[in-house]
Formats: C-alpha cells, sequence, structure tokens
C-alpha cells in the first residue's frame, strides 16, 4: 500500500514539476505577451504604410516641412487670408488669420490611427469639404477662451 501511495505522490510531484519548469521556460503570459507583440508590430507596419501615404499624398517640400518644423500648412479655400496649421502628432489644428493666431480647432477620428493618418484626414477634410470640416469641429477661441 505504502509504495502505491508513493507510486502517486511521485507522480503528482513530477506533472506538478513539469508544468512549472514549463511555465519558468515560456513565461506565464506567454499568449498575452503574443498578443501583444502581434498588435505591436501591426501598430508598426500601420505607422509605416500612413507615413508612405503621406510622402505619396504630399508635395516634397510639404512633406520635409511637416518634418523640420512639426507642422502642415494648408491655405482655406473659402476665407484668402486663413491658414490652417496642422501638427505632426496628436494636437489641435491652429487657424491663422493673416499671420496671427485667432482659435484652434479640434477634429479627432473615432478611432485609433496612426499620427500620419490623422495629418492626412485634416488635409483632405479642409481642402475637399472646408465647410463640412468646420462644421464639425470643436473651436477653442482665442478671444473668448478662458484657457488662452
Amino acid at each position: 500500500m505504502l509504495t502505491l501511495f508513493a507510486f502517486v505522490t511521485a507522480g503528482i510531484a513530477l506533472i506538478w514539476f513539469l508544468s512549472y519548469s514549463r511555465l519558468l521556460v515560456r513565461g506565464p503570459f506567454t499568449n498575452r505577451n503574443s498578443a501583444f507583440a502581434r498588435y505591436y508590430v501591426n501598430k508598426q507596419e500601420a505607422e509605416q504604410r500612413a507615413e508612405q501615404l503621406l510622402k505619396i499624398l504630399l508635395q516634397t517640400d510639404q512633406y520635409n516641412h511637416l518634418v523640420r518644423k512639426g507642422y502642415l500648412e494648408v491655405q482655406s479655400g473659402m476665407y484668402p487670408y486663413r491658414t490652417y496649421r496642422i501638427p505632426r502628432h496628436r494636437g489641435s489644428v491652429e487657424v491663422y488669420e493673416m499671420g496671427r493666431l485667432v482659435m484652434s480647432l479640434c477634429v479627432q477620428p473615432t478611432e485609433v490611427v496612426p499620427d500620419a493618418d490623422v495629418v492626412v484626414m485634416h488635409k483632405l477634410m479642409i481642402e475637399g469639404n472646408e465647410r463640412e470640416y468646420l462644421r464639425r469641429a470643436n473651436y477653442f477661441d482665442r478671444q473668448t477662451d478662458p484657457f488662452w
């Protein structure tokens, strides 16, 4: 009887040891880590594709200005003295009239997308349908907003 008990106990200990040593080798969150790794790789690929699209849509001097200065300037089609300054990374679009900052606009996508895609979104919306862009934007007026 004792030998059967010792055999069962040794078997349970062996199974526990093998499963525990497997955790030590692979780590307790291997599936989570691989999911995170896939997310990170997919995110990098999306950012690279967005950057390529940005380079295609912008003229060389516009792209160089965006990289060097950190913003892209888009001339208004509705207001002759207005320029929109689109930031390279997340942030509000600044509106300049005759070289003076007059307001800030906030328009954001509903899902997380690369920064380069956000720049493309602002540019295409302003150039394609500026009136709709302004209708959707949240305004922060320089004269009336207390946070300015």
